[in-house]
């Protein structure tokens, strides 16, 4: 199995985070693949097996942690074509919604 579950929406609160500039805001840390929760059940081959898929945003993937699970906000494709290159682990930002007295920018733990 890739990853821990497949979902099919957001099941998180909204964060606030709406930006690229927001999330940039958060370091970049490693997350094991199987530990990640899709908040989206498909995806466009076309943008999959595009190149260029991250020209125009962040070159990280955005997961939420929150009440214990990883969820995959934006970046499935990456996460895909990572688990597709025998990968077990993606580079992302990941914003932890369980301590909310954590500073932004501070990095989770590899899990």
């Amino acid at each position: 199995m890739i990853f821990k579950a497949v979902g099919e929406d957001r099941p998180y609160p909204d964060h606030g985070m709406t930006s690229t500039r927001d999330w940039a805001s958060i370091s970049p840390s490693l997350v094991r693949l199987d530990q990640l929760v899709t908040t989206r059940a498909t995806l466009d081959l076309h943008q999959l097996l595009s190149e260029d898929s991250t020209f125009y945003g962040d070159l990280f993937a955005h997961v939420v942690q929150w009440r214990g699970q990883l969820y995959v906000e934006d970046g499935l494709h990456r996460a895909l074509r990572a688990a597709l290159q025998q990968r077990p682990h993606l580079h992302a930002r990941v914003l932890n919604l369980d301590a909310p007295g954590t500073p932004v920018g501070e990095p989770l733990r590899e899990l």
